[in-house]
């Protein structure tokens, strides 16, 4: 995700400082070159030898005859993106009035005049944050192409982003926008049918491919809608749903003006009439299975014309059988491409597909998170 980036990381005084050398390993294990900007008053909650010790370079504590700012981001600087994490109240106004009396705002001030990404990731208190003059400081910078990752609200605090949060952004930053200005749904995960209060009709799927799928179109800068029974994403907005029924009113409505959908969920093929009361055990039980809607073929004849993935797993391991199946579901729904599997995958963390188009079929082998990458770079291919 961030393989080769070189990320300037700017510290400002605020406590949330602590955070920052696990960051810089954070940014480190997804594939940045790391190099650390201090405020004095930074230094004073944590020393400059732990961050170095974190991404195993000098860290610039003061600007010399050296003009280490403009060394890092200046127009032919070492930095691919500067990210102030964290960024004080006190900082994000500077950087908005060109203030360099820092080597964090001079070198931001560096970055934003010589087009250098920036990416800000606030820390304060609650009510610092929700300062008017703040707010509209945060905007002013925001409209010069500065991105900010939200801080998590609670306990009266405005505390800093997850890691995982800010390394996307950081990527996304810098990912080469191909999908920048599109907004892609994916469906995820398996779907849940009731039987009674207490027992369901499921699948394996974890869900891994479609959130790998997202996330690597958020990176490529798209806005995503992630309709799944999961928890809420910093890289997405999320839609929850649980029944296959649910799922396809979700999508329904979430791609009206969407460019693009893909369904990488493993939807039930089945649903049966709940009972109202739990159903007793020790007896013997038939039950009545209906066939659910197919969401592609619904969202197909709603939405002749836009562009779809699909999803295909068979049991057969087979890469002819698996690649047939594709086609076939490829020509019916008319499809952009179908990414085929074997249901031997389902839960892995690594997998092997197939890319299956009208003419050809290439095969993928290697993690999720590489998978989700490829789709999202077909993809790109597909709405260019």
């Amino acid at each position: 995700m961030l393989a080769g980036v070189n990320v300037a990381l700017g510290v400002t005084g605020s406590i949330a400082a602590v955070k920052t050398v696990e960051l810089a390993h954070e940014l480190r294990r997804r594939g940045a070159n790391v190099r650390g900007v201090m405020t004095e008053s930074a230094q004073g909650i944590i020393n400059p030898w732990a961050l170095e010790f974190a991404t195993e370079n000098p860290v610039v504590t003061e600007l010399t005859g050296q003009v280490e700012h403009v060394a890092l981001c200046g127009r032919e600087g070492w930095a691919d993106v500067l990210l102030i994490a964290p960024a004080t109240a006190n900082t994000v106004g500077k950087v908005a009035a060109a203030i360099d009396d820092t080597p964090v705002t001079t070198t931001a001030t560096t970055a934003l005049g010589a087009d250098v990404p920036v990416v800000v990731a606030p820390a304060m208190h609650e009510p610092m944050y929700d300062h008017p003059g703040v707010g509209e400081t945060i905007e002013r910078v925001e409209s010069w192409g500065v991105d900010f990752v939200a801080p998590r609200i609670g306990e009266g605090k405005a505390k800093i982003a997850s890691l995982d949060a800010i390394a996307l952004a950081t990527a996304r930053a810098t990912g080469g926008a191909e999908l920048a200005g599109t907004r892609i749904v994916v469906t995820s995960g398996a779907t849940t049918e009731a039987i009674d209060p207490v027992r369901v009709l499921t699948n394996r799927s974890s869900g891994k491919t479609g959130r790998a799928v997202a996330r690597a179109c958020y990176v490529r800068g798209a806005d995503v809608t992630l309709v799944h029974d999961g928890p809420d994403l910093c890289y997405a907005d999320v839609e929850r749903v649980e029944s296959a029924a649910g799922m396809l009113a979700a999508v329904e409505e979430t791609v009206e003006g969407a460019d693009a959908l893909v369904s990488a969920a493993a939807v039930g093929d089945y649903t049966v009439e709940e009972s109202d009361e739990k159903i007793r055990s020790g007896q013997d039980l038939s039950l009545a299975l209906e066939s659910t809607v197919k969401i592609l073929d619904a969202v197909r004849e709603s939405h002749p014309d836009l562009p779809i993935v699909g999803f295909k797993t068979e049991t057969s391991a087979e890469d002819e059988a698996m690649v047939d199946a594709a086609r076939e579901t490829l020509a019916r729904v008319g499809l952009a491409f179908v990414v085929a599997n074997d249901a031997s995958v389902m839960g892995e963390d690594e997998t092997r597909a197939l890319v299956v188009r009208e003419s050809d079929a290439e095969t993928y082998e290697g993690d999720k998170a590489g998978l989700g990458a490829r789709v999202a770079a077909e993809l790109a291919v597909e709405l260019r």
